[in-house]
């Protein structure tokens, strides 16, 4: 199906995350045979390679962008797509064939944007241009889709088990998977879905999918969304870090095998948590890049980082709902626990090695667990936490130290955050660390401090605050 239509849609959240996984800068790609039809029709193309390398494996995203005249017919426009398609295809057989890394675990996605030269003013009647405040002038663009039947019956291309294939979407398609999916890992699995899929239609010649909106919301209702995480939950339980499986866990997805009512609730609850774990993330990280601007040194420090950034993002959409769900309890808190403070340790679903914990600051200002007593201590809390952990994957402890605000009847949480890099260590060392920390206790305690912090390869060790508005319903 081809449309045109004034596209005002954006790749929310998870395009800037996906930025804080990108290895090199954007590179310009020459496609094969497309001068020519540039010259046929008076078209433009424009095509860029970008490569992430995401927790689960490397995502290649090639984007080629067509620009048409306005007045180009149906016809001319489908002779031109299916050139663009197939010019991209030649390019990334060659790609891939002259690549030395083909054999990792890697997924290639091309995205095909069709514009027209002839831009659209937006209206006023525009709810999306509306809620960025500004009239602008927006790409008219063709509004056309690659699902599985166009495969089998328009552009037959191998979809053998056999090498990398290149996945092909739409720009809107694209936006609307982004925007559903929100967490780097959900894309990577989601690409593996959609792989699967597409295999399954040209080899067994029925159509698996009409469009990429049904396979996305498939997607999400699949019980296998929780997969992962209930790997890591009888992993905890193993290690003896929680006494029983995860109720949460448990009943989202036994709601989702069954197909209950609650299970729409509870992807609407998932949604709007990884939302706001969103915003959040990108504070703490706008503000430590502000801070490093002011770094001598911070050529050097970018790349380190770069990876404690992504300890922030590489959480799934469970996962986030959990660290979410476990910061808006507070307020249902006895005011005899919020007087006090408390203490939640809360572990990654996405990833085994991580582990959180948010301390909650006790109201009495003089109490031994307000913020005033804690604060300066979060990266010796950290460290603690990490020596009484017996677990052989972890690599990163986040502290968050949470001081909930009431002003002018207006709710913030005041959020400090310290991120602590953990070297790998068995568990026998572990145990020996343990031991050793005993004896060091009988010394200074700037002595203790000094031999801790002093890890050579760690990555930056950062300490930030924020204010966020606290959302008076809970995901």
């Amino acid at each position: 199906m081809l449309n045109s239509t004034t596209a005002t849609s954006e790749w929310g959240y998870l395009a800037n995350e996906l930025a804080c996984y990108l290895q090199v800068a954007a590179l310009d790609i020459v496609l094969p045979n497309l001068q020519t039809i540039e010259a046929r029709y008076e078209a433009q193309y424009a095509a860029r390679q970008y490569h992430y390398q995401l927790p689960l494996g490397k995502l290649q995203l090639l984007t080629l962008t067509v620009t048409l005249p306005s007045e180009t017919s149906l016809a001319k426009i489908e002779s031109v797509r299916v050139a663009a398609v197939k010019a991209a295809l030649a390019w990334h057989k060659s790609y891939i064939s002259q690549s030395k890394d083909n054999q990792l675990l890697s997924y290639d996605v091309l995205v095909v944007d069709i514009q027209f030269s002839e831009h659209a003013e937006s209206s006023s009647n525009n709810s999306n241009v509306e809620n960025n405040g500004q009239l602008s002038k927006l790409p008219k663009r063709l509004k056309h889709e690659f699902a599985a039947r166009y495969f089998m019956e328009d552009l037959v291309v191998d979809m053998s088990d056999g090498g990398q294939q290149l996945q092909i979407f739409s720009w809107h398609d694209w936006c609307s998977i982004m925007l559903a999916l929100q967490t780097p890992c959900e894309l990577w699995r989601f690409l593996g879905y959609h792989l699967e899929q597409l295999q399954h239609s040209v080899s067994s010649h029925v159509v698996s999918f009409e469009s990429e909106d049904r396979l996305v919301r498939q997607f999400l209702s699949s019980v296998s969304l929780f997969n992962h995480a209930i790997t890591v939950d009888n992993a905890l339980i193993e290690y003896g870090i929680q006494q029983a499986p995860n109720s949460a866990l448990i009943a989202m997805s036994l709601a989702q095998k069954n197909q209950s009512k609650t299970a729409p609730m509870y992807e609407q609850h998932m949604a709007q948590a990884a939302t706001l774990w969103s915003q959040l993330s990108a504070q703490m990280i706008h503000t430590v890049s502000v801070e490093l601007e002011t770094k001598a040194d911070k050529e050097s420090i970018m790349p380190s980082f770069s990876v404690w950034q992504q300890q922030l993002l590489d959480e799934s959409l469970f996962s986030r709902h959990e660290l979410i769900r476990t910061l808006y309890r507070y307020p249902k808190q006895q005011q005899a626990l919020q007087q006090t403070g408390y203490v939640v340790h809360q572990h990654s679903y996405e990833n085994l090695g991580r582990h959180y914990v948010l301390i909650f600051y006790g109201q009495d200002v003089q109490g031994q667990n307000s913020k005033a007593a804690i604060q300066p201590n979060l990266q010796q809390i950290a460290q603690d936490v990490a020596t009484r952990l017996p677990m052989t994957e972890l690599h990163h402890i986040i502290v968050l130290g949470i001081d909930f605000i009431s002003e002018t009847g207006e709710n913030f949480m005041d959020i400090d955050l310290w991120i602590q890099p953990i070297n790998s260590m068995t568990q026998r060392e572990r145990q020996l660390t343990k031991q050793i920390q005993r004896l060091e206790q009988q010394g200074t305690e700037q002595s203790t401090g000094k031999k801790l912090t002093q890890q050579p390869n760690d990555l930056p060790q950062v300490r930030l605050n924020l204010s966020i508005p606290a959302r008076k319903d809970k995901p």
